[in-house]
């Protein structure tokens, strides 16, 4: 049914996969051709309204009747907790601890797990906060919007969207590799080689679009049936890890550590910026504050326990796969696998390669859970179709936007390579959490109306040279071999303006129920090291990227902007 219904039960009733030209763009500015030329003139007003305009924390919880049903609360803290390592421990540690304790970093690929795992962890602080003060299934888009107004929130929407469609995929690839190592052969035997079609995306891989399918069923049907299988499938996968990390250290040798970090900090850095893939996932599970029954105890429970937990196994496991063979001889699809046939326990790479894809399977189904309600939430702005913002009267669950960010996932699953996906994936996660570390800031100094003038100035100096020194500090490592002047002027600027901001800009906010510690100093840090990972990932990644960027904001300025617009006025033209 339309919005313009508001569900009050009159009208037609449709079956649920039908639909009409007003569930896409019921606004006004689509009603008619003259509608739409004239919203395109005053595209330039709108847009500046839409960069001015925040969103409200009510309104982001007001906002979730636009979606016809509401979804069923049945989530706790233990729930949570599962749905964090679930949706993170899977391909990252599973496959690219290999290819980058082999390309880049050698045994201290470690120390590339506790960097990532430093920067992940300050991220989980900023998330748990906003997800206990709007316990909506929006996640950082909801949170961009009330703190840095809707044209920024878009723009991370759509490399949320992108995060999760490209780990999806990857995820699936890497599944097909794991169940090539259970059958004894190599992942090419079960994909098709595309002779005509470019190198990278050559490979077509039908397995992964089976195991697509198979997590659409589940998670449309329920969220409580998804925890459940997530429960038990995590479960399956922990005393896997647990089996790895122990019969690994028995076959182990000291001897492959001694050429520790081959590639020097470069390489140790670099790897870190790739393995971030390895912990994307733990902001699903702030998407599920909507359905969770006490937001304010189970989400920092859930959140920071399971990222604690999954840290810990991280660098476990990569320390004991380095132990057991040289870093110059680890396979790069199945590293744990054949690691263990190349010691002489070939039974225990069909352990390895079952807790593999059991965790894989955890990953991809908290994904599918995490992006339909990301989607959902953005589209009952407007900023996309209404229609995905539907949920289902039986099931609770939003059907429409979670077959549809799936299909999305497949058809790239079935092209694209893992070390393609995994770099731009990195991209969109950590330029997203820069962005929520930079409206927790903004949130805890700015309250329109409570804060001077002269606060607000000071606080846009001190986050514009914490960004300026984090962005130069980046530049220069990609740039700079050798060099260390240009740290001596980036460093201590970013130092002293996260010292200012603490010191001369007063609180305008505290939190209301669980807050982030320390606070200037770890959403700056996180703003620090995401920005300075960022530094670190190739040259195609970043082009991707713009033109992915590119894509959106031609989006936004003919359709998302006009839709989301007229619904902000008609909003407002209510109260």
């Amino acid at each position: 049914m339309g919005y313009g219904d508001d569900g009050g039960g009159e009208g037609i009733r449709r079956r649920g996969c039908s639909f009409s030209k007003d569930d896409f763009l019921p606004e006004e500015s689509f009603k008619s051709w003259g509608n739409y030329k004239s919203a395109l003139r005053q595209t330039p007003a709108r847009w500046m309204d839409r960069i001015v305009t925040r969103s409200l924390d009510s309104a982001e919880l007001e906002v979730k009747a636009r979606s016809n049903h509401e979804m069923k609360k049945t989530l706790t803290w233990w729930d949570l907790m599962w749905f964090g390592m679930g949706a993170v421990i899977g391909a990252g540690i599973f496959v690219l601890t290999g290819l980058e304790a082999r390309e880049d970093a050698g045994p201290a690929v470690v120390l590339s797990y506790v960097v990532s795992g430093i920067s992940a962890m300050l991220s989980v602080f900023c998330y748990t906060e906003f997800a206990v003060e709007i316990p909506v299934a929006g996640g950082s888009f909801a949170y961009l919007r009330v703190e840095l107004g809707e044209f920024v929130a878009f723009i991370a929407a759509g490399n949320i969207l992108l995060e999760y469609v490209i780990g999806g995929a990857a995820v699936a690839r890497s599944w097909t590799s794991y169940f090539a190592t259970l059958c004894n052969r190599q992942p090419n035997d079960f994909r098709i080689h595309a002779h005509g079609l470019t190198e990278g995306y050559n490979y077509l891989d039908p397995i992964a679009i089976g195991v697509i399918i198979f997590i659409c069923i589940i998670a449309v049907l329920s969220t409580k049936g998804a925890s459940r299988l997530n429960y038990i499938a995590s479960i399956v996968h922990v005393v896997v890890i647990l089996f790895i990390i122990i019969a690994g250290l028995i076959k182990s040798d000291t001897k492959n550590y001694n050429d520790f970090a081959p590639n020097g900090a470069r390489g140790i850095f670099k790897a870190s910026a790739v393995l971030f893939f390895a912990y994307v996932g733990f902001d699903a599970v702030s998407t599920m504050a909507e359905e969770t029954k006490n937001p304010a105890r189970d989400i920092p429970i859930g959140l920071v326990g399971s990222m604690a937990i999954t840290t810990t196994l991280y660098c476990l496991m990569a320390i004991t796969l380095c132990l057991m063979q040289p870093y110059t001889s680890i396979n790069v699809d199945a590293p744990f696998s054949v690691a263990f046939q190349a010691v002489g326990w070939d039974w225990a790479k069909y352990v390895v390669a079952a807790g593999a894809l059991k965790g894989m399977t955890s990953v991809l189904l908290v994904g599918a859970v995490g992006q339909a309600r990301y989607l959902t939430h953005i589209a009952r702005t407007h900023m996309m179709p209404p229609w995905f913002a539907q949920v289902d009267a039986k099931t609770g669950t939003p059907v429409n936007a979670t077959v549809t960010m799936l299909a999305a996932t497949a058809v790239i699953a079935f092209f694209t390579k893992l070390d393609i996906l995994a770099n731009l994936l990195s991209i969109a996660t950590l330029f997203i959490f820069m962005l929520v570390a930079l409206a927790l800031l903004v949130r805890r100094y700015y309250v329109s109306g409570v804060t001077s003038d002269t606060d607000r100035n000071k606080l846009i100096l001190f986050l514009v040279l914490i960004l300026g020194s984090s962005i130069a500090t980046s530049a220069y490592w990609g740039l700079s071999e050798n060099g260390w002047v240009g740290y001596c002027v980036t460093a201590p600027i970013w130092l002293f303006s996260t010292i200012g901001l603490k010191v001369f800009v007063p609180h305008a906010r505290e939190a209301k129920l669980w807050g982030v510690p320390l606070v200037p100093w770890l959403p700056s840090l996180s703003i620090a090291i995401n920005i300075f990972l960022l530094g670190s990932i190739d040259r195609d990644s970043f082009i991707r990227f713009g033109v992915w960027t590119g894509f959106l904001l031609l989006y936004y300025f003919f359709f998302g902007l006009h839709a989301s617009y007229d619904t902000a006025k008609e909003y407002e033209g209510q109260f």
